[in-house]
Order: C-alpha cells, then structure tokens, then sequence
C-alpha cells in the first residue's frame, strides 16, 4: 500500500500512455528497477494531465518492501512515495474505496497571486460571490445522474454520491472542497467550471442544479482548468470490510 504525492504540472496524468510522461509509468518503472521486479500499480484515482495529488494511494504485489529513502533518491522531484506499508487482506487501492477528497484553488485577484502557488492556484480574472456558490452546491450534493458534468465512458456509470461541495474564502483565495465516492472523467473541473459562472453573477444560483435532470452534457459548462485541483486524500472502511466493499463497487451501480 503506497502513499503518493505528486506535481502535475508536467505529467500526462496518471494513466500510462505510449510516449509520454505520466505518473504511473514514472513510479512503475522506477520501484521495477529498484525492486529487480515487474510493478504494476492499481490506484485509488486516475487523475488527468496538470492535476496534482497529496494523498494519491496505490497496490501492487512485490517481493521485498522498498526503502523509501532509495526510492526517494531514484524518483524525479515531482513525485514522491511518502509511504508504504503491508495491505491488509481483502485491500483494493480503487474499489475498497468509500470516498476520494479533491481541493481545487482560485486566486481571484490578479494583482495578489502567489507566484510560489502558481502550479496548483488557478488565477481568476474576475472577483467570485462565494455565498452564491455555496447557494448552487448545496443543489449538487446527494446521490445524483451527473451525466451533465462527467465526459461519458463506454460501460461506466454516471451515478455518484456526491457528499460534500463547499467554497471557502481566504483573503483572495478561494477554495472548493469536493467529496464523493468516486468521480467519473472531468467531473470535479465541470463541476467548478459551471459554480464559477454563478460566481461570476453570469448564472443564477438554480443553473447547476437543473442540470442534473439534462439527461446529457450541455455545451454551456467550461470546464475549469486542471492545476488548480488536487487530490487530497482517500478513505477505506476498517479492514475487516475491506473485501465486502471492493466487491459492492464492482457492482455497476445503474439506478439512482
């Protein structure tokens, strides 16, 4: 069971991809040549290219526990394993999985942005009404279709508990907090893209949540750019329900 961390900035997310740079492939090829040993990872999430990760989990099997510090000094500066530990029985980094944790950030000042935090702080142009968009989250949260904000995939499912979206504002940054057990594709970043346009006073606060009922992916959400989320962390039920779990997501779920 490794704990991973990562900035996105210069991968192609975290999926392997031929001839290009991504996360998976960066740590898989290293813990092989560290270990003398063929790593495949299974991970909690997939994120895709530019986001970044502070509690990204992965598996795999291996022979031998590697030593974090050898391992630290093989891996490139943009990512790091800063755990590892022996799964218990039953263990599955994506499907014994109860939820996944994203922050995204906005600075919505231009004049104001931490040059330090530009790599996971989106620079907004104009300045965001947080308590609309709380007003428009709240809409969101529950067991919904979110077919209006996920790119569709041949034979996955589009229903998600989504169980926390709230804004947060700090001097000029703003902070979405995201909580669901799991994310289809471009759905956090849609989510946030059509929030913003509330909080830009170009949406009443109704508009996302009227979406849900679409039926498909309108053309009118912009979604948000991908530095300004990451993963933040991944919850697993105590170990003796680990099995079970795994098994009940493997379970497509079809109906609301």
């Amino acid at each position: 069971m490794l704990g991973i961390a990562y900035d996105g900035t210069d991968f192609s997310g975290w999926a392997r991809q031929p001839g290009r740079r991504t996360v998976c492939g960066v740590i898989e090829d290293t813990l092989s040549m560290v270990l003398r040993h063929d790593v495949r990872l299974t991970v909690a999430g997939r994120t895709d290219a530019g986001v970044h990760a502070s509690g990204q989990v992965a598996h795999t099997d291996v022979p031998a526990v590697p030593d974090l510090n050898r391992l630290a000094r093989a891996l490139p500066s943009d990512v790091r394993v800063h755990s590892i530990s022996v799964a218990p029985p039953g263990f599955d980094a994506r499907f014994s999985a109860v939820r996944r944790h994203y922050r995204y950030r906005l600075c919505d000042r231009q004049w104001s942005a931490d040059p330090l935090r530009r790599n996971d702080t989106v620079t907004w142009p104009r300045l965001l009404d947080v308590p609309a968009m709380n007003e428009a989250s709240a809409r969101l949260v529950g067991l919904n279709d979110f077919v209006a904000f996920c790119r569709r995939r041949e034979g996955a499912t589009t229903i998600r508990d989504l169980q926390r979206l709230s804004w947060t504002r700090d001097g000029d940054v703003v902070t979405a907090h995201v909580s669901a057990d799991a994310f289809c594709h471009s759905m956090v970043r849609s989510l946030v893209g059509a929030l913003l346009a509330v909080g830009e006073g170009r949406k009443a606060a109704e508009w996302p949540g009227s979406l849900l009922t679409a039926g498909t992916r309108p053309s009118t959400i912009t979604v948000a750019p991908a530095h300004g989320l990451t993963l933040t962390g991944v919850d697993y039920p105590p170990p003796d329900q680990l099995a079970a779990r795994a098994e009940q997501t493997r379970n497509i779920r079809e109906h609301l």
